[in-house]
């Protein structure tokens, strides 16, 4: 298990894997997000939870098709589907590699993103709590919609309208969380949704996901 997910880092950070991709595409939306509004400090923290998390989420798509179509290209998906170790164990540690190299790179990189919004001083620590819960969730369901396009020649465009509306929940109570962390009230309730949706999907996708592989490679 160690050994897949230290091979996926390495394989994502290499020259094309995608590991600054999503980073750039998120300061790319950050930075043109003031221009398209308009220099209103008031305007731009008002909306800056639902820029800021729409931005992690859509930098989150852009390398998930790399999860499962080069070990498939290469024969080696074959090889995992029939080696010793669990399936469920080898997409948990591919989804967890991907939120290693795209999620949390994204959380740490978004207080700093932030000061561009104008984003009040409580919701920076709102904005890490909410991402670093959240962003697991994405790498998870989008590991799932890369299990379901296995195979399919240019699935990318299949793979995003396929997993959108899975992303839907995790954006409305995160982006929720952080708009009423920034402004001091209380956001026990999303905050506790976003773990209960992070916590299931987490729990339960990894063996969808499995026996989605197991069928595509019939």
């Amino acid at each position: 298990m160690i050994a897949i997910l230290f091979r996926d880092m390495r394989l994502a950070m290499r020259a094309g894997g995608g590991f600054g991709l999503g980073l750039a595409f998120f300061l790319i939306v950050v930075v043109l997000v003031p221009f398209g509004v308009g220099p209103e400090s008031a305007l731009l923290g008002k909306i800056a939870p639902g820029i800021l998390w729409v931005g992690a989420l859509l930098a989150c798509l852009l390398s998930l098709d790399r999860i499962f179509a080069l070990d498939f290209e290469d024969g080696s998906l074959d090889l995992l589907a029939t080696a010793p170790v669990p399936l469920e164990g080898v997409v948990a540690m591919k989804a967890f590699a991907h939120w290693l190299t795209t999620g949390l790179p994204l959380t740490i990189a978004a207080p700093f993103l932030a000061v561009l919004l104008n984003m009040p001083d409580q919701g920076f620590v709102w904005l890490v709590v909410t991402l670093g819960l959240g962003t697991p969730a994405l790498s998870f369901i989008g590991t799932f919609g890369a299990a379901l396009t296995v195979g399919l020649k240019r699935g990318g465009l299949l793979l995003s309208l396929l997993v959108l509306p899975l992303y839907v929940p995790t954006l409305i109570f995160g982006a929720e969380a952080l708009r009423r962390g920034a402004l001091g009230m209380d956001n026990t309730t999303p905050l506790l949704m976003l773990a209960g949706i992070t916590a299931g999907v987490v729990a339960l996708l990894p063996f969808v996901a499995a026996a989605t592989i197991r069928i595509n490679l019939r």
